[in-house]
């Protein structure tokens, strides 16, 4: 694979050189959109998808002892998540970009491209294992499903190798140069951006079609478990393939610029940076949507409030009993 000299690449709202003032009114208007919901994401989401994911790390860590396959495997999905949610406020500078080297927007992006490959082929092997527990074979891959841990190490590796590799796709030139970065840096190799739609979304979306496609089509035994009991995992995908289709349009979009050696416009720009936003937002909402649908995390929940309630109600006849002492001494 050749090197590719992109020094000449560079952020349409950066470009000083601007001919009308039509375009000094665009850049105006993009930073305004990209600054509000920049704001309402950091206000809303952040801590939303942030207190839903330590919600359920607290459940998941206290029913650990229960060794259930698919609660490790959502745990894992979990961590992956809460992650891209930390990485994400590196979009708080918008509408201007985070100012690091080379070297520290690589590193970024592989912890960023590890936790993206990691909740995707993590989320499939969950779907596989519904899918086995649903139709048990009575083969060496369904004793091998039994072991989360390794099942778990085999998504790490894999995720680990895509990562190296979209690391070095970034490119290897002036690491010591400060630039402005995203998590998916503008500066990388046309070929990093064709590697993670291909891995990160085309080969994970097959998979996923082809799990739901034997779910809902092939007879399930009179003992298997409903579908109804894992909603929580159709929701996550439909929001996972909703938001991931535009980011990665987006990066292709993106890659059709650097092979034809343009920069694109002020709104190819703001689209971009829309994308990533709704990116981040998808890991929120799929904790959140963990929180409330999935059985374990459910019902500790409806505890809490049960408890809640009944301390309420308990400090409301305290009350009452107190108030009504005074008035029974003076009667009699």
């Amino acid at each position: 694979m050749t090197s590719h000299n992109m020094t000449w690449i560079s952020y349409p709202s950066k470009n000083l050189a601007f001919t009308s003032p039509e375009e000094i009114e665009d850049i105006i208007a993009s930073q305004n959109i990209i600054s509000r919901l920049m704001h309402c994401y950091i206000a809303f989401f952040v801590p939303t998808g942030l207190i839903a994911g330590i919600c359920i790390l607290i459940v998941f860590i206290k029913n650990y002892v229960q060794h259930k396959v698919l609660d490790l495997l959502l745990l894992h999905f979990t961590i992956s998540n809460i992650i891209m949610i930390l990485l994400s406020f590196t979009v708080i500078t918008r509408p201007d970009y985070l100012k690091a080297t080379h070297l520290t927007c690589n590193v970024l992006s592989f912890f960023f491209n590890f936790s993206y490959f990691n909740s995707q082929y993590v989320f499939i092997l969950t779907l596989l294992m519904l899918l086995l527990k649903r139709f048990p074979p009575q083969t060496a891959v369904c004793k091998a499903t039994q072991r989360p841990i390794l099942c778990a190490g085999i998504v790490l590796t894999y995720t680990f190798c895509l990562s190296l590799t979209e690391a070095v796709l970034v490119g290897t030139d002036n690491y010591h140069l400060e630039t402005d970065c995203q998590l998916d840096p503008l500066f990388a190799w046309p070929e990093y951006e064709i590697i993670k739609f291909t891995f990160g979304f085309g080969i994970p979306l097959f998979l996923q079609i082809l799990c739901f496609t034997v779910l809902l089509v092939k007879a399930a035994p009179a003992e298997a478990p409903a579908l109804q009991q894992h909603i929580h995992t159709y929701v996550i995908s439909v929001t996972m393939f909703m938001c991931r289709l535009f980011y990665n349009v987006m990066l292709l979009f993106r890659t059709s610029l650097k092979l034809q050696k343009s920069t694109g416009t002020i709104k190819n720009e703001l689209v971009m940076n829309i994308a990533e936003i709704v990116l981040f937002c998808e890991s929120c909402a799929s904790l959140v949507f963990i929180l409330c649908f999935h059985k374990p995390c459910k019902d500790e929940i409806l505890k809490v409030i049960q408890n809640c309630r009944r301390k309420t109600t308990a400090n409301n006849h305290l009350e009452i009993s107190e108030t009504n002492t005074p008035h029974e001494s003076r009667s009699q």
